[in-house]
């Protein structure tokens, strides 16, 4: 089994319908397999065994890594959750999807490689949290949103057992309760895909989420971070919320098993940004733009191996439309990094790049970053690197400010109140993985510096990215996370945005 408790599977499957009929042993796909993505919400790469954290239990996620392969330098195009997922879905970059701030509803001229699949015979849903508008909806087959319970919880709590919180109108706390259901609920005669998101580990954070939860002393805390009381409990609450999620990630790969679809389906398992506190989610450090990305591929995939090549969530719709055998239609920004699966030391990519829009604060920046080096542009130095609204409320940001305001906080760690920042930063990930020190007026790395100059450069015209661009106003105060006056934040129309990208348009390159 891979659950931590046998009662967590009664949770799953309890109130569920019993199949009508037995589930095929024998393939039905023409050879084309079935893909199921996984999606944490606010999950940071390095926040599973999988990624060397022994102290958060997350056996299930672990599997797929161990059973299929690690991605070691697995990027975001924006650490953000709706313009990440956007992204995501469309294979192109926040600003090319009309939908990089935060909330901003994916447009319905946006195409998705979800109608591509569902037009050439996959049956597609969304069970979870969607955060997309309402516009692609119909792009799936089903859509489950929110994650509304429709089972009972045993009478008895066992260790790690999820204690499912009702949030507004009735949610799980999780939103993974339909994942299960939604997967039992497929047609048989075609192949499927399935794209299952979670809430977890989204704050906010509540003391009773598993039976026996993490011990603050056991937490890892990042040299950004000061180590207090108070930081360690907020950290112990989040890695519950991980195992939490891991243990619906078992479930779908037990039902997989129990259907004996496990050796034709792709399993992807990624997080849309990085964990929320200060100088993680909504930055353009690894902390907020790397993900947990793990694939298992029963038969294709070797078990247990490790790429340690460049991909980035914007090669997702590109790859999966490969494998599934569909053309892309044009307008794909990502690259296919199918060979990566058989041949993991082929390049597919030098560069990877991410961008920071308003996400509850104003904010404009934008990173490159190789193998080894990462180069972010601030256009927004005159604002401070305030973390997401929710974290600013946290325990976390509290003691923080409580430090700052009595100077205890190291230079790393008063990052995300200094004003103005740097216009650009240089760090070897190498040599400094949590990129404290930035080497921008380091003369022995100017040549890796123009290099990714020039390459960001290049990018943002070839993908449009204009500037100057008018920011969009913070919503909430930056000291205390709570919202502003007149916090309403208009979108522009579609024709006043062609009309200010074609008053700054850059020609192409030849």
């Amino acid at each position: 089994m891979r659950y931590d408790s046998l009662t967590f599977i009664v949770l799953v499957f309890a109130g569920l319908p019993a199949a009508s009929k037995a589930f095929a042993t024998e393939p039905s796909t023409s050879g084309r397999p079935n893909i199921v993505m996984i999606l944490a919400d606010d999950m940071a790469w390095d926040d599973c065994g999988a990624f060397g954290n022994s102290k958060i239990r997350t056996p299930n996620i672990d599997s797929i890594a161990r059973e299929g392969m690690r991605f070691d330098r697995a990027f975001l195009t924006c650490s953000s959750c709706s313009p990440s997922r956007s992204s995501i879905i469309t294979g192109r970059y926040p600003h090319s999807t009309d939908a990089e701030e935060l909330h901003w509803p994916l447009p319905a001229e946006q195409v998705t490689f979800v109608e591509q699949l569902k037009a050439n015979g996959y049956w597609t849903a969304l069970a979870g949290k969607w955060h997309l508008g309402p516009a692609v909806k119909s792009r799936f087959d089903v859509v489950h949103e929110g994650g509304v319970s429709n089972f009972q919880l045993p009478s008895k709590k066992s260790k790690d057992q999820p204690r499912l919180k009702p949030q507004a109108k009735g949610e799980s706390a999780s939103g993974c309760d339909q994942w299960v259901s939604t997967l039992r609920g497929r047609p048989q005669d075609r192949p499927f895909f399935l794209w299952l998101a979670s809430f977890d580990p989204h704050r906010d954070y509540e003391p009773d989420t598993l039976a026996s939860p993490h011990k603050p002393a056991d937490v890892s805390v990042p040299p950004f971070l000061p180590d207090t009381p108070e930081v360690r409990g907020d950290l112990a609450q989040y890695y519950d919320e991980i195992t939490r999620l891991d243990q619906y990630v078992g479930a779908v790969l037990e039902e997989l098993e129990r259907q004996q679809v496990e050796k034709e389906t792709i399993v992807l398992f990624l997080s849309d940004n990085g964990r929320p506190f200060p100088r993680c989610k909504t930055t353009l450090y690894d902390s907020g733009i790397k993900t947990p990305w793990l694939m298992r591929w029963p038969g294709r995939i070797t078990p247990g191996t490790r790429c340690e090549r460049l991909v980035s969530s914007v090669d997702i719709a590109p790859t999966f439309l490969a494998l599934a055998k569909v053309a892309p239609r044009p307008g794909l920004q990502g690259r296919d990094f199918s060979p990566l699966l058989s041949t993991p030391g082929v390049k597919i990519r030098d560069v990877v790049f991410a961008e920071h829009n308003w996400h509850d604060y104003a904010a404009d920046a934008r990173a490159a970053r190789t193998e080894r080096f990462k180069y972010i542009r601030n256009y927004d130095t005159v604002l401070p690197l305030t973390p997401p609204a929710d974290a600013v409320r946290s325990p976390t940001f509290v003691a923080m400010r409580q430090l700052r305001d009595q100077k205890g906080l190291t230079e790393a760690q008063n990052a995300c109140f200094v004003k103005p920042r740097p216009e650009e930063e240089l760090y070897d990930t190498e040599a400094d993985p949590h990129e404290l020190r930035n080497l921008i007026n380091d003369p022995t790395h100017a040549k890796p510096l123009a290099a990714l100059r020039e390459a960001l450069a290049d990018w943002e015209v070839e993908t449009n990215d204009q500037r100057p661009r008018e920011l969009s106003p913070d919503e909430f105060d930056r000291e205390t996370g709570t919202p502003l006056p007149n916090r309403k934040r208009p979108r522009p129309s579609k024709q006043e945005k062609q009309a200010k990208a074609k008053a700054h348009a850059v020609p192409v390159k030849p």
